[in-house]
């Protein structure tokens, strides 16, 4: 896959906890991005989904957080990082069908405990750091062919 891209891409949204009005406003514009200089679709889609869940879970648990991307000719990188509760039990959390989402959020449609687990299926690499109190980091990799 030949990129247009003469160097790294980098780009950053910051996300409001809470603000449902903004859901999916940061992974439209990488989807965007991403399209723009060529990349294969099915990764645009799974960067797609991956951001979209991230962006999803600041905004049910968290009170802000900041969203980074990084393109490269060999991958993208997200990273998310979330000034929430934090995760008391990452292994738990990582389970389908689990959630902590607060009952109004499941009204709403969201929070149906596949956040977590859908943004590792759709990364390459996936880590989940979290300290409870003070907020969570989720990194991904997803690598270009």
């Amino acid at each position: 896959m030949a990129l247009n891209i003469t160097g790294n891409i980098d780009g950053i949204f910051q996300l409001i906890g809470g603000n449902f009005s903004t859901a999916g406003e940061a992974s439209t514009q990488l989807k965007h991005k991403l399209a723009e200089i060529g990349v294969d679709e099915e990764i645009i889609r799974r960067a797609t989904i991956a951001t979209f869940e991230a962006e999803m879970n600041v905004i049910i648990y968290a009170a802000a957080g900041w969203l980074h991307y990084y393109i490269t000719p060999e991958s993208i990188k997200i990273r998310i990082e979330d000034m929430g509760p934090g995760i008391e039990n990452i292994e738990l959390a990582m389970q389908e069908g689990y959630s902590t989402a607060p009952e109004w959020v499941r009204e709403m449609g969201w929070g149906a405990g596949m956040g977590l687990p859908n943004m590792k299926k759709n990364s390459d690499t996936f880590t989940v750091d979290s300290v409870v109190g003070e907020g969570t980091t989720v990194e991904m990799v997803i690598n270009f062919p």
